[in-house]
Order: C-alpha cells, then sequence, then structure tokens
C-alpha cells in the first residue's frame, strides 16, 4: 500500500508544485493517477520514490519511506522515465547490474526478459538503438526484476503498439490480482478507464477528485437506447433530465442509470441499452475537473 499524507513541495522560486495532496493506493489493486502537465503527478511519484524530498507531509510504502527500505528494489518496482537508461549498455547489461545490486540470483536477468518478451538479439543490443517502445519494454523490466509487491509507472504504456498496450494491461492487471499494489500515471484515458479500480485526478498541485473508478464516472453520464427513441427522449426531458440524442438512435443523460430506467419504467419504454458512459466518461470528466489548469483551456 502506499500512502500520502498531507505532502507538500515548494520551490524557491515560490513554486508550489505539490499542495497538501493525501490518497492512498490500496494493496491488491490499480490506482490510475490522473492530471495534466505540469498538475504534480511526477513531482509526487518522485518523492514517493525518494528521488525529490518534500517540503512537508509524509509519502510512505507499507508504512515505510522508501529511503528507509533496505533492498528497494526488492519491494517497490519504479518506472519514471523510460528514457534515463544508459545507452552504450546492452539491455542485458542493464537488468545484469540491477540484478547484482539486488542480490539477486543470475537466472533472474533471463526470467524477466522473458517475462517483457525482449529477444534475445534485442537483450544483446544497445540501448541507444532501441525503439521507444524496447526502452518501455526494458523500464518495466527493470521495475520487475526484484519481483516487488509495489509498482510505481509514469506512461509506462508511452511507446507501445496496441499489442504492447495490451500486454502491459495484461500484466498490471495481473499483478494486482495477485495481491500488488500498481499506481499508474498515464495520458492514455482510455487505458486507465480499462485498468484501473481506483482514480485520483490533481490538477495545480492539488486533488481535485479521488474514489473508486465507477463511483467517478458514475457522474459521467449515461448513454440509453430504445426501440423508440424519440419516445424515451421525451420521457426523459418531461421528467426534467438533460438529453442528447444521437444519429446511431442512443441518447445520453447526465443522470444516473437507476433514474433513467425508472423514467423509462414510467413511460411504459423497454430499453435494449443502459449503462455508464464510457470511453468519453473519463475524458470528460478529467477535461471537466481539471479545466482551469489545461493550457487550451486557459487559451481559450
Amino acid at each position: 500500500m502506499i500512502t500520502v499524507e498531507s505532502l507538500t513541495k515548494k520551490y524557491g522560486s515560490g513554486l508550489t508544485a505539490v499542495d497538501d495532496v493525501s490518497f492512498t493506493a490500496a494493496t491488491g489493486r490499480v490506482t490510475g493517477f490522473l492530471g495534466p502537465n505540469g498538475a504534480g503527478k511526477s513531482t509526487t511519484m518522485r518523492i514517493i520514490v525518494g528521488l525529490t524530498p518534500a517540503s512537508s507531509g509524509t509519502a510512505t510504502v507499507d508504512g515505510r519511506r522508501f529511503t528507509d527500505l533496505p533492498n528497494p528494489g526488492r519491494e517497490v518496482g519504479v518506472l519514471l522515465d523510460a528514457s534515463a537508461q544508459h545507452a552504450g549498455r546492452t539491455g542485458r547489461e542493464i537488468l545484469t547490474v540491477a540484478q547484482r545490486t539486488m542480490g539477486l540470483p543470475r537466472t533472474r536477468v533471463q526470467e524477466t526478459l522473458d517475462l517483457v518478451s525482449l529477444t534475445t538479439q534485442e537483450a544483446d543490443r544497445r540501448v541507444r538503438d532501441y525503439s521507444l517502445g524496447m526502452r518501455q519494454r526494458l523500464g518495466i523490466g527493470t521495475a520487475l526484476l526484484g519481483e516487488p509487491r509495489v509498482l510505481v509507472l509514469d506512461e509506462p504504456a508511452n511507446g507501445l503498439d496496441p499489442a504492447g498496450i495490451r500486454w502491459m494491461r495484461d500484466l498490471l492487471r495481473g499483478f494486482a490480482d495477485a495481491g500488488g499494489t500498481v499506481l499508474l500515471s498515464s495520458h492514455l484515458l482510455h487505458e486507465i478507464e480499462v485498468i484501473a479500480d481506483d482514480l485520483v485526478v490533481i490538477g495545480n498541485g492539488r486533488i481535485v477528485a479521488q474514489g473508486t473508478k465507477a463511483d467517478l464516472l458514475a457522474g459521467a453520464g449515461t448513454v440509453a437506447r430504445a426501440r423508440d427513441a424519440g419516445a424515451l427522449a421525451r420521457s426523459m426531458e418531461q421528467a426534467g433530465l438533460s438529453v442528447t440524442a444521437h444519429a446511431d438512435g442512443s441518447v445520453t443523460t447526465d443522470a444516473p442509470p437507476t433514474q433513467v430506467g425508472e423514467v423509462a419504467l414510467a413511460a411504459g419504454l423497454a430499453l435494449t441499452e443502459l449503462r455508464v458512459a464510457d470511453g468519453a466518461g473519463l475524458e470528460e470528466m478529467f477535461l471537466e475537473l481539471t479545466a482551469d489548469t489545461q493550457r487550451e483551456g486557459a487559451a481559450a
């Protein structure tokens, strides 16, 4: 479990990068950490893994600060920047250095290469010749090398192709289901929506929303469909709901699914589809919650 309590980071220029941030990334769950560029995500993650000192507040992993862990790589796997790897070394050499530092058996290097699907030829190639996707796989492998209980990952899907993103998704889901803790930051909102159990949204250094994915997206809207789309839209409008009709015959509203179902029942309409809006749901929630911190929104 990762516990962040009243975390604040101020710089000498007067900039407050992180402002009284508190949240928990629970064991056995994937926590999506979202926010626009410059919102404080990376600073928070750097504080969690001991790379940046906090001005005040605490960040602990299973009750201990990262810097107090006797062998951090065995307990916390970290990927903050896949490009921050020695370009002149091979992938195998990078893993071998980490393996020796952590006191792991030599066999763990090949096991990890197999886990992240880097071939023998790729493993023996210098990192300067790696594609971004290969660097990501190596970075994820370095994080997993020590078989940690906790993962802290910043943009791990960056540069991965669709098959690689599916692989990463399944890997992290399996890690959490086996009792691990995952704190995951990404700009790929659809991937966060698919894999995350909990969401933490940060803007201007402060938490603007947090909770389970289901609870937060319940306010993102509802999609409904009936054989008579016009009658469904009219019944919802008569009930005082805001309604948007779409060319595919569906209607969307800000009301929760239970309320839409009750309106349809009262109108004698059989629904053929009723669900929380997905895909755009997280995107719309994210943009709404961080509207005053978005570069494009500020320009508008």
